[in-house]
Parts: structure tokens; sequence; C-alpha cells
């Protein structure tokens, strides 16, 4: 008898025998084994364009938090060398993986460190950022590359610690003088502040966001100074007014999403805005983002953990939203920031369906030719008599009310006021997900769901009236994930 098998993509040596099938040959009986691994990412629930976790050395079905499989908050989120690096909590067990060239395909290595039991057992959330001109002298003088440096907390919320690449992020070290700040509370994020030469850091604690300063990320100076009313997972960046590259504000981003505008002097950050919301969908937390990214300044992708998913039955747990472009625009009511997918999304378009002009009448569907799971959505409406109009598919459903001016996804409702009774929306469906943009991106909701799995036909309604859509276009998309089945 001959086996033919596969080494799982681990370290160490498992076999996983799951026989698919025999086949009679001369020589004896032939059987074609596969891994664990055969269908990964093509498992019934997995997102096929957000990012999600793989397993390891285990094939565990719904996986808990420090389990292989599970995600939780982004970490770390640095662009070098032509390469995207996203780092993901395992609930505090390890720091996730996953490189890319676009932010759209994804490999993920394998975790990039491990939890620490001299600062009580755990690498929770934080930051890291590109050494270019090796401040820190972690990289020795001949390096052909800068430091990449990773901050994280300890489990013990008073050790703020350092783990360094010297190798694009391949291999990690942990800095053997950890931790470098001993401070309450965890979430370290660091950046450069350019006009005062010098590394920022906020940390989280008590409620409180906290700043230190430094010239070499290693000897860190408290300011003294701190931020109500903020909690967990802070992120901290620069924005263009309305792409004005000279007229630019700060932002401050808390762990819910809700951020402020403002100006920073490089150890005080003096608020011009009430707190806002990024997102008001029903799964969006402790969100990170993008930026310094070669050739493109002022650029921001933000991305968040999609919290509290559920996915029954499978070997991952948890996902994150679509990178999406961060814009400062100006309203009556003031700056708002927007958000709007990457237009890097275009590589996964498969085909496109367009509707220009189009009057749709209650109890008609345009969209009813159309069926699949993944799906790019762009329409612009006039409301015009029409009472509401909306998306249906698979038991999920996002619908706007034109007397009420709400717009409703999956039981969660935002404000959007039509301008002049015109509206648009885009509308990314993925397997267990769906994240919707209002008016260019001045408000979005992104959402998890489970469908129903005998419908993958598309919706388009109108009610009470009339609707007239300058616009509709559906864009198929295909998996972001390779075939990764073996054919041994």
């Amino acid at each position: 008898m001959t086996i033919f098998f596969s080494l799982c993509s681990s370290r160490s040596l498992r076999f996983e025998f799951q026989f698919v099938s025999v086949v009679a040959a001369f020589a004896g009986v032939t059987a074609t084994v596969r891994s664990a691994d055969d269908e990964l990412y093509r498992e019934k629930y997995r997102p096929q364009f957000h990012f999600t976790a793989r397993q390891w050395n285990v094939h565990k079905l719904n996986p808990g938090q420090r389990e292989e499989g599970w995600l939780n908050d982004p970490n770390g989120l640095v662009f070098f060398r032509g390469e995207y690096h996203l780092f993901a909590q395992r609930w505090n067990k390890c720091w996730i993986h996953a490189v890319s060239k676009d932010l759209v395909h994804w490999t993920e290595l394998q975790p990039a460190f491990w939890e620490d039991e001299r600062f009580g057992t755990g690498v929770q959330s934080g930051g890291a950022v590109v050494d270019k001109d090796n401040t820190s002298g972690l990289a020795p003088a001949d390096a052909k590359m800068p430091p990449l440096v990773a901050f994280w907390a300890g489990n013990d919320n008073h050790s703020q610690c350092i783990s360094y690449s010297l190798d694009a992020g391949r291999t990690w070290t942990k800095y053997d003088q950890n931790p470098v700040v001993a401070h309450p509370e965890r979430d370290p994020k660091v950046f450069w502040y350019e006009p005062g030469k010098r590394w920022i850091m906020v940390l989280y604690g008590n409620g409180s966001y906290h700043f230190f300063t430094s010239k070499n990320l290693l000897d860190w100076q408290d300011q003294k100074y701190s931020i109500a009313d903020s909690f967990e997972c802070p992120d901290m960046f620069q924005l263009p007014v309305d792409g004005d590259a000279h007229r630019l504000k700060w932002v401050l981003v808390r762990g819910n999403g809700k951020y402020s505008i403002g100006e920073f002097d490089g150890a005080k950050f003096t608020r011009e805005t009430d707190q806002l919301p990024c997102d008001l969908g029903a799964n969006f937390y402790a969100t990170q983002s993008w930026g310094e990214i070669d050739g493109q300044p002022g650029r921001r992708v933000q991305i968040a953990w999609m919290r509290g998913g559920r996915y029954p039955d499978m070997p991952f747990n948890q996902q994150m939203t679509f990178p999406c472009d961060l814009t400062l625009r100006s309203f009556p009511e003031g700056l708002r920031i927007c958000r709007l997918p990457i237009a890097d999304i275009k590589s996964l378009y498969e085909e496109q369906h367009v509707w220009k002009d189009l009057t749709v009448k209650p109890g008609e569907n345009p969209l009813k030719d159309i069926s699949g799971e993944l799906f790019d959505i762009e329409l612009q409406a006039d409301i015009g008599a029409a009472k509401g109009f909306g998306v249906k598919w698979r038991g999920a459903t996002v619908a706007y009310t034109a007397e009420s001016q709400m717009l409703n996804c999956l039981g969660r409702e935002a404000k959007v006021i039509a301008d002049n009774g015109r509206l648009t929306l885009r509308i990314l469906i993925d397997r267990t997900s769906i994240e919707v943009f209002a008016n260019d991106g001045k408000v979005s909701m992104s959402s998890c769901y489970l469908p129903k799995p005998d419908s993958t036909g598309l919706e388009f309604f109108a009610e009470g009236g009339d609707l007239k859509t300058q616009s509709i276009t559906v864009n198929q998309l295909t998996s972001a994930w390779p075939a990764v089945i073996r054919k041994d």
C-alpha cells in the first residue's frame, strides 16, 4: 500500500489522516490522504475578503479566546518595504501576524511573539513602529534594515514592553531590559512626532489616556497629562482637511471607535470636537490604522475587530473589518471623518451588473437574476415619492426610511440625511459580514450576521412609491484566499 501524505503548516511534525478516496491499482491500493488544512479558507462561514485567523497545530471547531483560530484586537499596523503588517490578539496569548502587498490578499505567518511569564503570563495589545533612523540602537550600526519595534503590555497591567525584529518582522526578540515603562495599564500606541523630533506613547489606564515621550524608544518620560473618558486601544494620527496637505488636524480614536478632532503640541492634545462615532454598526471595536505609507503621504487606512460575530462549528472565530481609507471633510456641522473601502477591492471584481436611470416600482426587483455570496454594491437614489428602499439577501436587510431619515442594518439604526432628496449607499457583503457606507462614507455601519443557508439571491426594493435611481452597480467578487486544496 502506498500512502500519500502532506505536512500541516506547523513547526512540529504532525500527520492528521483523513482518508478521502481509495483507488484500486495493480500494485495494491493507493489512498489519498489530506491534512486538516485541505479546506483552509473555504469553510462554510469563513469570510472571503475579511481577514480571519488560521489554526497551526490543531484542527478544532469553535476555538475559544486563547486558542488557535481565535482573533481579536488589531495591533501594531505598519508598512515596511512594500509590505503591510497586520498583527492581532489571540486574547493575550500571542500576536497573530500576517503580511500583504495590497491589504486585500493576506499571508498569515507564524505568531510574532508569545506570552511572557515575567509580566503576568500574557502579551496584550499595543502598537508598532519602523525605527527608520535606528534611534533605539537595537540594530547594529551596519545593519541592512532598521528595526521594527513592537510595544505590548504584560498581563500584570503595569509593564509596557518591547519586542523587536531585524529581518522585516520574520523573527522577533524580546528586549532584555523590559519593561521600558512601568505604569498602569495597557495598550501602548507609539508614533513619531516630527516637530519635536521625539516618540510619543499614548497609554490607556484607569479610564484615561496618558502621554509619554522618548528620544530613543527605550527611555520614556511621563508628561503628567491625561485625557479622561477614554477606554482601551488608543489610535492617534494626523489627517489633511478636505485633502489639503498644508492644513492638518489631529485625530484621537478610542477603543470603542469614537474619535475627537483637535490640535497636538507633542505633549498635550487639545480637543476641538465632542466624541463622534467612526461607525454605528453592531460589530466595530478596537480600531487601529496604517499610516506612513511610502509614496502615499497623508493616507490613513483603518481596520477594526468585528467583535461578537458568530461562526458555529468553524475552526476560526472572529474577523476584521475590510480596510477603509479615512478622510477628514468639512460639513455644515463641522469636520467629520469619512470611511470608504480601499480601492484595491477592485482586484476581486469578477462580474459587474450596471443599471442607469432606472425607476424601481414597489414589487419590482431589478436584481432578481443575480445570486452569489460576495458583493460590492453601489447605488445612487433620488427618494422622490418612495417612502423607503433597500437591499435584501440571505435573510439580512439594509433599508432606508425617508420620513425618519434612518438607515437600518440588521436592527441597528443611523441617521442619514438625504441631500436634496438624494442618497448614496455602498454595501460590502461577505459570507458573515455586512458593511454599509452612506453618503460617501460620512456614515458607516459594520455588522456580522449568519446567512440563511438556502438563499443566495439579491433583492432591491422600493416601498410606498416609485424610486428613481441614477445608478445601481453590483460587483460580484471572487475570494481573496488562494485555493489550498492539495492534490497529493
